[in-house]
């Protein structure tokens, strides 16, 4: 029975590594030919660890002034909108979270259906352009404010917040608002860590919204400029500024993979210190439901 369970473990930890591996190497393979040469890169040969070790793909991505702005834009929109929606969310969710709350039901039937069924693209951009929205900053953060499933979390976790710190604040005098940023909030770290995390992964990653709600280039958020040079045929035409002579050094693959990285080292940066925060709050809704 011990040697069954042995071999049984062997064969799952050998499982969990080939996995890890599969998952892990296409990672280490874009860090490593970003950081190699390019002239040497379309000799091809490269599996490991960068043949000829240059920073040169680093460098023209950093001194570009329409990267740097973008990276800017894609910075500012997660912090404000990632804020935005995981307070706006969490006190909405607070009052729904409360029986007699006139409507409730039915807002939570309508909110469930628009789970399911939206309106499509184009009623949505017809909505963002009345509304004064498009071809703005604020195109990325008013939309996302309220997010029902978010919602719905929420709820469950406050429903078992005791009612008694409601009851004994409301008799030393605090209204419903100062309850929810003086008690609910500081009770709900992990759900809030958990959502705002969530969203930030949303906020940092999505290029669609830069695609099709915003013409200003001075807006666009840094996956959507990484969009645009993988979809544009060389790097001289999307890179704005870059003379020739260094589009010739450097090949559009090189810059390629050397975006990619910059786009995704902040995200991998920040995941550690709110995955305590992360995993808390999973278990907290996995045993609370």
């Amino acid at each position: 029975m011990k040697n069954s369970r042995s071999v049984g473990d062997k064969i799952i930890i050998g499982v969990m590594l080939v996995l890890c591996f599969v998952t892990l190497y296409p990672v280490w393979y874009t860090v490593i030919l970003s950081f190699n040469d390019s002239q040497d890169t379309m000799l091809g040969g490269i599996y490991w660890f960068p043949r000829k070790f240059t920073v040169e793909s680093y460098r023209r991505v950093f001194v570009d002034k329409a990267i740097i702005k973008a990276f800017n834009v894609t910075v500012w929109r997660t912090v404000l909108g990632t804020g935005a929606s995981v307070f706006f969310t969490a006190m909405v969710a607070f009052a729904f979270s409360k029986k007699h709350i006139f409507g409730r039901k039915v807002y939570l039937m309508i909110g469930t259906i628009t789970m399911f069924f939206n309106g499509g693209i184009i009623p949505y951009f017809i909505l963002l352009r009345n509304l004064g929205l498009y071809d703005t900053f604020l195109v990325y953060v008013i939309p996302g404010m309220f997010n029902f499933f978010n919602l719905i979390i929420f709820m469950s976790f406050f429903r078992e917040i005791p009612a008694g710190l409601e009851e004994s604040a409301k008799l030393d005098g605090a209204n419903d608002f100062l309850i929810f940023i003086r008690i609910i909030l500081p009770l709900s770290m992990p759900i809030l860590a958990t959502i705002a995390l969530f969203n930030g992964v949303y906020h940092w990653n999505d290029y669609f919204s830069g695609v099709m709600y915003v013409n200003n280039p001075d807006l666009q958020p840094i996956q959507t400029f990484l969009y645009r040079i993988i979809a544009s045929a060389s790097v001289t035409r999307s890179i704005v500024g870059m003379p020739a002579s260094a589009a010739q050094q450097i090949n559009s693959q090189s810059v390629k993979l050397a975006t990619m990285v910059v786009t995704t080292a902040p995200i991998i940066c920040i995941y550690p210190f709110l995955q305590r925060y992360f995993v808390k709050g999973i278990m907290i809704g996995s045993i609370k439901g």
